[in-house]
């Protein structure tokens, strides 16, 4: 399960770093005022929202609505390592669609929901941190305001970016009820993100649990201890990663 898990929390961050960063960075350097204070009380109230309504939208409106998207993938990008489905033939009639449904790509695009609002929020606050100085010395020296971000803004906040990333890296890893509500579980090594079935510790975990022998209690305790020491081995990564930057310096004074 721990291949599997990596698989879901990766697909999610692909999608959610990307959203994320431009979000902040239209909010810290681009909105007005007003807007601005709309947009920050939307995405921290995004960042509340529990798992389980984004894990119901995923099963009744996303999992239907993104056959098409999944099918186009396969036959077109189905020569990239994971993106492809073996045995799916697009052009057959008869071909079953539930074979895109219940995804490991699914469940990436619901948990990258989840994690957005997380990774936006830390980049936004690492951005509105970088130096007015800087800022208006790049200005002088006729930079354009894209050229100012490019040359000041990004590199000062790489160290939010880290962060931002690795905790919604960290949340993706222990996502529960979000996976729960969109997978079909599968007890193999399912490479092809874009077939039906997936499975992550942390929903093995809640499928297995209640209906568990003593012998299989204890797998599962070993299974949540192993996910945990991989969570903390992601945080401890992205600490000595941030440290070395200019933001996560200013932090720590």
């Amino acid at each position: 399960m721990i291949p599997l898990t990596i698989l879901i929390a990766a697909v999610p961050v692909i999608f959610a770093v990307p959203l994320a960063t431009g979000v902040a960075l239209y909010i810290s350097e681009y909105a007005p005022r007003r807007l601005r204070r709309a947009l920050v009380n939307i995405i921290d109230l995004m960042a509340a929202v529990p798992g389980v309504v984004y894990g119901l939208w995923g099963f009744y409106f996303l999992n239907p609505t993104i056959i098409p998207l999944a099918r186009f993938l396969s036959s077109h990008l189905g020569w990239l390592p994971l993106l492809g489905i073996h045995d799916a033939n697009p052009n057959d009639p008869l071909q079953t669609e539930t074979i895109y449904e219940s995804s490991t790509f699914v469940a990436g695009v619901v948990v990258a929901l989840v994690i957005t609002p997380t990774i936006c929020s830390v980049m936004r606050e690492s951005f509105f941190q970088a130096p007015v100085g800087e800022r208006e010395g790049a200005y002088a020296l006729g930079a354009t305001r894209w050229g100012m971000i490019c040359n000041v803004v990004l590199p000062f906040g790489r160290g939010g970016m880290i962060g931002g990333t690795m905790l919604g890296l960290g949340r993706a890893l222990g996502e529960t009820i979000a996976v729960y509500s969109v997978m079909t579980p599968v007890f193999h090594l399912q490479t092809e993100i874009l077939r039906s079935g997936t499975n992550a510790v942390a929903p093995l975990i809640a499928l297995k649990f209640e209906a568990a022998s003593p012998f299989g209690l204890s797998a599962l305790f070993a299974a949540g201890l192993a996910l945990f020491f991989l969570t903390l081995l992601v945080n401890f990564g992205a600490s000595a990663v941030i440290a070395r930057t200019r933001s996560g310096q200013l932090s720590e004074a």
